[in-house]
Protein backbone atom coordinates (compact mmCIF):
# COMPACT_ATOMS: atom_id res chain seq x y z
CA UNK A 1 0.00 0.00 0.00
CA UNK A 2 2.64 2.34 0.43
CA UNK A 3 3.98 1.90 -3.07
CA UNK A 4 0.67 3.31 -3.72
CA UNK A 5 1.25 6.37 -1.98
CA UNK A 6 4.74 6.73 -3.58
CA UNK A 7 3.47 6.45 -6.80
CA UNK A 8 0.49 9.12 -6.17
CA UNK A 9 3.02 11.71 -4.21
CA UNK A 10 5.73 11.52 -6.90
CA UNK A 11 3.09 11.83 -10.02
CA UNK A 12 1.61 15.16 -7.96
CA UNK A 13 4.97 16.14 -7.15
CA UNK A 14 6.27 16.45 -11.01
CA UNK A 15 3.06 16.92 -13.04
CA UNK A 16 0.24 18.81 -10.35
CA UNK A 17 2.33 20.88 -7.68
CA UNK A 18 5.07 22.71 -10.34
CA UNK A 19 3.93 25.70 -11.05
CA UNK A 20 0.80 26.20 -8.78
CA UNK A 21 2.89 25.84 -5.56
CA UNK A 22 5.76 25.13 -4.43
CA UNK A 23 5.67 24.51 -1.06
CA UNK A 24 2.92 21.67 -2.01
CA UNK A 25 5.93 20.19 -4.71
CA UNK A 26 8.17 19.83 -1.82
CA UNK A 27 6.09 17.89 0.66
CA UNK A 28 4.74 15.56 -2.10
CA UNK A 29 8.13 14.90 -2.83
CA UNK A 30 9.36 14.18 0.43
CA UNK A 31 6.36 11.58 1.09
CA UNK A 32 7.43 10.18 -2.00
CA UNK A 33 10.93 9.22 -0.92
CA UNK A 34 9.81 8.83 3.32
CA UNK A 35 8.47 5.67 4.45
CA UNK A 36 8.07 6.61 7.70
CA UNK A 37 5.45 9.13 6.23
CA UNK A 38 4.28 6.94 3.90
CA UNK A 39 3.22 4.37 6.40
CA UNK A 40 0.79 7.05 8.20
CA UNK A 41 -0.68 7.98 5.67
CA UNK A 42 -1.26 3.98 3.66
CA UNK A 43 -3.48 4.20 6.85
CA UNK A 44 -5.61 7.08 5.43
CA UNK A 45 -8.85 5.18 2.98
CA UNK A 46 -7.44 5.87 -0.66
CA UNK A 47 -10.12 8.22 -1.00
CA UNK A 48 -8.74 10.24 0.99
CA UNK A 49 -5.00 10.68 0.76
CA UNK A 50 -4.69 12.61 -2.14
CA UNK A 51 -2.19 15.01 -1.75
CA UNK A 52 -4.23 18.39 -1.81
CA UNK A 53 -6.61 17.02 1.15
CA UNK A 54 -4.02 15.58 3.44
CA UNK A 55 -2.00 18.56 3.38
CA UNK A 56 -5.24 20.93 3.96
CA UNK A 57 -5.72 18.83 7.03
CA UNK A 58 -2.32 18.95 8.24
CA UNK A 59 -2.72 22.67 7.65
CA UNK A 60 -5.86 23.18 9.18
CA UNK A 61 -4.51 21.30 12.40
CA UNK A 62 -1.64 23.60 12.79
CA UNK A 63 1.35 22.54 10.34
CA UNK A 64 3.64 25.26 10.07
CA UNK A 65 3.96 26.54 5.93
CA UNK A 66 7.63 24.94 6.15
CA UNK A 67 9.78 22.99 4.77
CA UNK A 68 9.13 19.02 3.78
CA UNK A 69 11.36 18.35 7.71
CA UNK A 70 9.15 20.53 9.90
CA UNK A 71 5.61 19.40 8.16
CA UNK A 72 7.18 15.68 8.43
CA UNK A 73 7.70 16.09 12.23
CA UNK A 74 4.22 17.76 12.62
CA UNK A 75 2.94 14.87 10.61
CA UNK A 76 4.61 12.58 13.08
CA UNK A 77 3.61 13.69 15.97
CA UNK A 78 0.07 14.43 15.17
CA UNK A 79 -0.30 11.25 13.36
CA UNK A 80 -3.29 9.92 14.40
CA UNK A 81 -5.58 13.12 14.79
CA UNK A 82 -4.67 13.98 10.92
CA UNK A 83 -5.92 10.22 9.78
CA UNK A 84 -8.95 10.89 11.95
CA UNK A 85 -9.86 13.88 10.28
CA UNK A 86 -8.83 12.85 6.62
CA UNK A 87 -11.31 9.93 6.86
CA UNK A 88 -14.40 13.07 7.34
CA UNK A 89 -13.12 14.75 4.90
CA UNK A 90 -13.32 15.93 1.27
CA UNK A 91 -12.07 18.56 -1.10
CA UNK A 92 -14.21 20.76 -1.26
CA UNK A 93 -12.76 23.31 -3.20
CA UNK A 94 -14.97 26.50 -3.35
CA UNK A 95 -13.89 29.06 -5.97
CA UNK A 96 -15.81 31.71 -7.16
CA UNK A 97 -13.34 32.73 -9.38
CA UNK A 98 -14.79 30.07 -11.26
CA UNK A 99 -18.13 32.72 -12.45
CA UNK A 100 -15.87 34.70 -14.46
CA UNK A 101 -15.86 32.32 -17.73
CA UNK A 102 -19.73 31.22 -16.77
CA UNK A 103 -21.08 34.78 -16.23
CA UNK A 104 -21.25 35.06 -20.48
CA UNK A 105 -23.38 32.21 -20.10
CA UNK A 106 -25.58 33.18 -17.38
CA UNK A 107 -25.69 36.16 -19.58
CA UNK A 108 -27.87 34.45 -22.13
CA UNK A 109 -30.49 33.65 -19.67
CA UNK A 110 -33.75 36.00 -19.10
CA UNK A 111 -33.95 36.47 -15.47
CA UNK A 112 -34.45 36.82 -12.79
CA UNK A 113 -32.97 33.06 -12.08
CA UNK A 114 -33.26 30.49 -9.24
CA UNK A 115 -29.79 29.26 -8.79
CA UNK A 116 -29.52 25.65 -7.66
CA UNK A 117 -25.38 24.42 -7.61
CA UNK A 118 -24.90 20.74 -7.05
CA UNK A 119 -21.95 20.11 -5.14
CA UNK A 120 -21.79 23.70 -3.40
CA UNK A 121 -19.68 23.22 -0.34
CA UNK A 122 -20.56 27.05 0.82
CA UNK A 123 -21.99 28.28 -1.81
CA UNK A 124 -19.39 30.67 -2.81
CA UNK A 125 -20.83 30.17 -6.43
CA UNK A 126 -24.46 31.12 -5.70
CA UNK A 127 -23.37 34.81 -5.66
CA UNK A 128 -22.49 35.99 -9.21
CA UNK A 129 -24.32 39.26 -8.50
CA UNK A 130 -22.25 40.31 -5.45
CA UNK A 131 -19.42 39.93 -7.05
CA UNK A 132 -17.23 42.67 -9.23
CA UNK A 133 -15.25 41.37 -12.45
CA UNK A 134 -12.45 42.38 -14.15
CA UNK A 135 -11.46 41.06 -17.34
CA UNK A 136 -8.17 41.86 -18.84
CA UNK A 137 -6.46 40.49 -21.67
CA UNK A 138 -2.92 38.33 -21.17
CA UNK A 139 -0.66 41.33 -20.34
CA UNK A 140 -3.13 42.07 -17.24
CA UNK A 141 -4.81 45.02 -19.47
CA UNK A 142 -8.28 45.85 -18.56
CA UNK A 143 -10.52 44.73 -21.26
CA UNK A 144 -14.21 44.97 -19.77
CA UNK A 145 -15.41 45.91 -15.97
CA UNK A 146 -18.48 45.27 -14.23
CA UNK A 147 -20.03 45.64 -10.94
CA UNK A 148 -23.47 45.05 -8.77
CA UNK A 149 -26.01 47.09 -9.21
CA UNK A 150 -24.99 48.81 -5.26
CA UNK A 151 -21.47 49.56 -6.23
CA UNK A 152 -18.34 47.81 -6.54
CA UNK A 153 -17.88 44.56 -4.67
CA UNK A 154 -15.19 43.41 -1.84
CA UNK A 155 -14.53 40.28 -4.13
CA UNK A 156 -13.41 41.28 -7.42
CA UNK A 157 -13.21 38.16 -9.88
CA UNK A 158 -10.03 39.30 -11.93
CA UNK A 159 -9.83 36.79 -15.32
CA UNK A 160 -8.20 36.78 -18.54
CA UNK A 161 -10.11 36.95 -21.77
CA UNK A 162 -8.16 34.98 -24.85
CA UNK A 163 -9.56 36.39 -27.68
CA UNK A 164 -12.99 38.17 -28.37
CA UNK A 165 -14.71 39.64 -25.39
CA UNK A 166 -18.72 38.51 -25.33
CA UNK A 167 -21.60 40.33 -24.65
CA UNK A 168 -21.76 40.18 -20.82
CA UNK A 169 -24.30 41.50 -18.19
CA UNK A 170 -24.75 40.96 -14.33
CA UNK A 171 -27.35 38.36 -13.79
CA UNK A 172 -30.83 39.11 -11.49
CA UNK A 173 -30.79 36.12 -9.31
CA UNK A 174 -33.85 35.86 -7.03
CA UNK A 175 -32.90 32.47 -5.08
CA UNK A 176 -30.59 30.55 -3.69
CA UNK A 177 -29.57 27.28 -2.54
CA UNK A 178 -27.25 24.33 -3.00
CA UNK A 179 -27.37 20.15 -2.70
CA UNK A 180 -24.05 19.17 -1.04
CA UNK A 181 -23.45 15.56 0.90
CA UNK A 182 -21.56 17.64 3.61
CA UNK A 183 -22.59 21.16 2.99
CA UNK A 184 -20.36 24.39 4.62
CA UNK A 185 -21.83 26.92 6.24
CA UNK A 186 -19.89 29.92 5.62
CA UNK A 187 -21.22 31.68 9.01
CA UNK A 188 -19.22 28.47 10.96
CA UNK A 189 -15.78 29.28 11.97
CA UNK A 190 -14.62 25.50 11.48
CA UNK A 191 -15.67 25.42 8.23
CA UNK A 192 -14.33 28.62 7.23
CA UNK A 193 -11.23 27.46 8.01
CA UNK A 194 -11.53 24.36 6.24
CA UNK A 195 -12.33 26.29 3.30
CA UNK A 196 -9.75 28.55 3.46
CA UNK A 197 -6.99 25.47 4.23
CA UNK A 198 -7.96 24.27 0.99
CA UNK A 199 -6.10 27.10 -1.06
CA UNK A 200 -2.36 25.60 -2.05
CA UNK A 201 0.43 28.01 -0.42
CA UNK A 202 1.55 30.26 -3.57
CA UNK A 203 -2.01 30.94 -5.08
CA UNK A 204 -1.33 34.75 -4.84
CA UNK A 205 -4.80 36.29 -3.70
CA UNK A 206 -7.01 33.31 -3.46
CA UNK A 207 -7.40 33.09 0.39
CA UNK A 208 -8.35 36.58 0.72
CA UNK A 209 -11.22 36.46 -2.06
CA UNK A 210 -12.49 33.13 -0.68
CA UNK A 211 -12.37 35.09 3.03
CA UNK A 212 -14.23 37.80 1.19
CA UNK A 213 -16.59 35.91 -0.32
CA UNK A 214 -17.39 33.93 2.45
CA UNK A 215 -18.61 37.16 4.24
CA UNK A 216 -21.12 38.06 1.12
CA UNK A 217 -22.46 34.36 1.56
CA UNK A 218 -22.81 34.62 5.52
CA UNK A 219 -24.58 37.65 5.68
CA UNK A 220 -27.19 36.24 2.71
CA UNK A 221 -26.80 32.23 3.33
CA UNK A 222 -27.95 30.06 0.39
CA UNK A 223 -30.79 27.49 1.23
CA UNK A 224 -28.44 24.06 1.98
CA UNK A 225 -29.74 21.05 1.21
CA UNK A 226 -27.60 17.83 2.63
CA UNK A 227 -27.58 14.27 0.85
CA UNK A 228 -26.73 12.95 -2.55
CA UNK A 229 -28.16 15.27 -5.55
CA UNK A 230 -29.98 12.65 -7.71
CA UNK A 231 -31.96 12.52 -4.37
CA UNK A 232 -32.77 15.88 -3.83
CA UNK A 233 -32.79 17.78 -6.71
CA UNK A 234 -36.11 17.20 -7.55
CA UNK A 235 -37.24 18.59 -4.33
CA UNK A 236 -34.88 21.29 -4.26
CA UNK A 237 -35.78 22.26 -7.86
CA UNK A 238 -39.35 22.26 -7.13
CA UNK A 239 -38.95 24.33 -4.30
CA UNK A 240 -37.62 27.30 -6.71
CA UNK A 241 -40.24 30.62 -7.29
CA UNK A 242 -42.09 29.48 -10.26
CA UNK A 243 -41.70 33.02 -11.56
CA UNK A 244 -37.97 32.59 -12.12
CA UNK A 245 -35.82 30.44 -14.53
CA UNK A 246 -34.60 27.72 -12.65
CA UNK A 247 -30.77 27.57 -13.95
CA UNK A 248 -29.21 24.31 -12.51
CA UNK A 249 -25.36 24.72 -12.12
CA UNK A 250 -22.00 21.95 -11.65
CA UNK A 251 -18.94 23.88 -11.97
CA UNK A 252 -16.26 21.58 -11.19
CA UNK A 253 -18.18 18.86 -9.45
CA UNK A 254 -18.95 16.46 -12.01
CA UNK A 255 -15.57 14.57 -11.26
CA UNK A 256 -16.11 13.80 -7.79
CA UNK A 257 -19.30 11.38 -8.89
CA UNK A 258 -18.54 8.28 -10.24
CA UNK A 259 -19.40 7.72 -14.09
CA UNK A 260 -22.88 5.86 -13.68
CA UNK A 261 -24.24 8.52 -10.95
CA UNK A 262 -22.69 10.99 -12.50
CA UNK A 263 -24.36 10.53 -16.33
CA UNK A 264 -28.07 9.64 -14.10
CA UNK A 265 -27.40 12.99 -12.95
CA UNK A 266 -26.92 14.80 -16.37
CA UNK A 267 -30.39 12.69 -17.79
CA UNK A 268 -32.01 13.76 -14.05
CA UNK A 269 -31.29 18.09 -14.65
CA UNK A 270 -32.37 17.31 -18.66
CA UNK A 271 -35.45 16.47 -17.93
CA UNK A 272 -36.36 19.33 -15.29
CA UNK A 273 -37.82 22.28 -16.63
CA UNK A 274 -34.12 24.01 -15.80
CA UNK A 275 -31.54 25.74 -18.02
CA UNK A 276 -27.98 23.79 -17.03
CA UNK A 277 -24.74 25.43 -16.64
CA UNK A 278 -21.38 23.65 -16.08
CA UNK A 279 -17.70 23.92 -16.25
CA UNK A 280 -16.07 20.47 -16.22
CA UNK A 281 -13.59 18.59 -17.39
CA UNK A 282 -13.96 17.36 -21.35
CA UNK A 283 -13.87 13.88 -20.51
CA UNK A 284 -16.18 13.68 -18.27
CA UNK A 285 -19.03 12.72 -20.35
CA UNK A 286 -20.07 12.82 -23.46
CA UNK A 287 -23.16 15.17 -23.42
CA UNK A 288 -20.97 18.34 -25.31
CA UNK A 289 -22.70 19.65 -28.44
CA UNK A 290 -20.78 19.46 -30.38
CA UNK A 291 -18.40 16.80 -29.16
CA UNK A 292 -15.30 17.60 -27.76
CA UNK A 293 -11.92 15.95 -28.32
CA UNK A 294 -10.74 15.60 -24.99
CA UNK A 295 -7.34 15.12 -26.22
CA UNK A 296 -7.06 18.54 -28.30
CA UNK A 297 -9.49 20.46 -26.10
CA UNK A 298 -7.45 23.33 -23.68
CA UNK A 299 -8.68 23.12 -20.20
CA UNK A 300 -12.03 22.72 -18.76
CA UNK A 301 -15.56 23.06 -21.05
CA UNK A 302 -17.95 25.55 -20.14
CA UNK A 303 -21.62 25.04 -21.78
CA UNK A 304 -25.33 25.99 -21.33
CA UNK A 305 -27.34 22.98 -21.72
CA UNK A 306 -24.91 21.20 -22.74
CA UNK A 307 -24.23 23.32 -25.90
CA UNK A 308 -20.46 24.32 -25.73
CA UNK A 309 -19.65 28.25 -24.77
CA UNK A 310 -15.68 28.52 -23.71
CA UNK A 311 -12.88 27.06 -22.73
CA UNK A 312 -11.81 27.80 -19.86
CA UNK A 313 -9.17 26.97 -16.90
CA UNK A 314 -10.65 24.75 -14.17
CA UNK A 315 -10.22 27.49 -11.36
CA UNK A 316 -11.67 30.77 -13.92
CA UNK A 317 -8.68 32.49 -14.47
CA UNK A 318 -8.21 32.63 -18.23
CA UNK A 319 -11.39 31.70 -20.34
CA UNK A 320 -11.48 32.03 -24.30
CA UNK A 321 -14.99 32.28 -25.99
CA UNK A 322 -15.89 29.57 -28.70
CA UNK A 323 -19.53 30.40 -29.82
CA UNK A 324 -20.65 32.42 -31.79
CA UNK A 325 -21.07 36.30 -31.20
CA UNK A 326 -24.41 37.28 -29.83
CA UNK A 327 -25.80 40.49 -30.87
CA UNK A 328 -25.82 43.10 -27.72
CA UNK A 329 -28.80 43.64 -25.72
CA UNK A 330 -31.44 46.41 -26.39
Amino acid sequence: MTDAVRERYERFALEEAPGRSALYADWAAGVAADPDVRAVLARIPANRRQPPLVFAVTRMLGAPSAGFTQWREFLLAHADAIVAECETRSIQTNEPLRLAPLLPVLSEIDGPIALLEIGASAGLCLYPDRYSYRFVDGDGRLRRALDPSDGASPVVLTSEVRGAVPDMRMPEVAWRAGIDLSPLDARDGEDRAWLRALVWPGEEGREERIAAALDIAAADPPSMTRGDAIDEIDAVAASAPQDATLVITTPGVLAHIPWAPRHALIERIRTLPARWVTIDAPGLHDAWRPPVDAADWPGFVVALDGEVRAAADPLGRWWEWRAPRRPPRP
